[in-house]
């Protein structure tokens, strides 16, 4: 066997993991996927980090937008704001499907690890995808305007907050999720990856459900890291924005620090020079725009592993 496992959340996971699934056969792909951004909005449960990886895999994803669906219709949010509703979470009608089968599922009593496994395969997608548990985690930023939910944080505040802290409420009393730990640790694996997801809300999050910390340490192949900084900033999204609230230096050598007791490589982008890193590292153009691009981080996160394991 030669599988990769990917620890993934976000748009920049879904890239890597899109390209990872060109270069290879996508059942040798097992996706870890972050649900500390998960809520539940408007009665609907909802899991924007699988549904991104979903809709990517399947080739529905609004490539140009970075979320939801492409060519999606809006007549329920328009109806919703005629009636008062709370309209700063975009529910498009299509990606409103998914959340309404989610939603019945999981109130019947169905794992969210079996509800996504159904729904990948309905729409053929190969790459087994797995939440980082069934149980449920809330990523939770405390900043200057008091304590919020992430999705409050990211979407309806968009960021703007100063960021004191994170936290993820239910990680201590969560378990992974079925064939998790079995997945990262089996020692017939090519690699295991992290992807360039925020550290701090995207991949923290996985790595605080007990046990999964511990089998990326336990594992006896390469693990990892591509690093989300280029350039001295994070393409999307706030990571640079965090970090420097966090009082940390925006810079590869503080996500080698991050990562340091779980990880054996970072990937880092060559227009940077990073110095005196703890961990073993290789260069590659990290930048993300095309699908060749996704390919071409995927093969050269695979090469450091495969430099790592030689």
């Amino acid at each position: 066997m030669s599988r990769v496992v990917v620890l993934t959340g976000g748009v920049g996971g879904a890239k890597l993991v899109l390209g990872l699934s060109r270069m290879m056969p996508p059942e040798d792909i097992v996706a870890v996927v972050n649900t500390g951004d998960d809520f539940v909005h408007l009665g609907l449960s909802i899991s924007p980090d699988i549904d991104t990886l979903l809709y990517t895999l399947s080739g529905k994803a609004n490539t140009a937008q970075g979320w939801g669906r492409e060519n999606e219709s809006w007549g329920f949010l328009a109806a919703l704001r005629e009636l008062g509703g709370e309209d700063w979470f975009a529910l498009g009608d299509g990606d409103l499907a998914l959340h309404v089968l989610r939603s019945h599922a999981l109130r019947h009593g169905e794992p969210l690890s079996a509800i996504v496994g159904r729904l990948a395969r309905a729409w053929d997608i190969g790459t087994t995808i797995l939440p980082m548990s069934d149980h449920p985690v809330a990523t939770m930023v405390d900043t200057d305007e008091g304590t919020l939910p992430f999705q409050r944080y990211f979407v309806a505040r968009r960021c703007e907050p100063i960021v004191k802290a994170v936290r993820f409420e239910g990680a201590q009393a969560a378990v992974p999720a079925p064939g998790v730990l079995e997945a990262i640790t089996d020692p017939t694996n090519k690699a295991v990856l992290i992807a360039p997801s925020n550290p701090f809300l995207s991949v923290d999050p996985v790595l605080a459900v007990p046990g999964i910390r511990e089998a990326l340490v336990q594992t006896t192949v390469p693990v990892v890291a591509v690093s989300p900084i280029i350039g001295g900033e994070a393409v999307k999204g706030p990571t640079a924005k965090l970090m420097r609230e966090l009082g940390i230096a925006v810079n590869h050598r503080s996500i080698a620090d991050h990562y340091r007791d779980v990880i054996d490589g970072l990937l880092v982008d060559e227009r940077d020079t990073p110095i005196d890193l703890p961990v073993a590292h290789a260069f590659a153009d990290t930048l993300m725009q095309s699908l060749n691009d996704r390919i071409r981080v995927a093969r050269a996160a695979i090469a450091l592993a495969d430099a790592l394991r030689a």
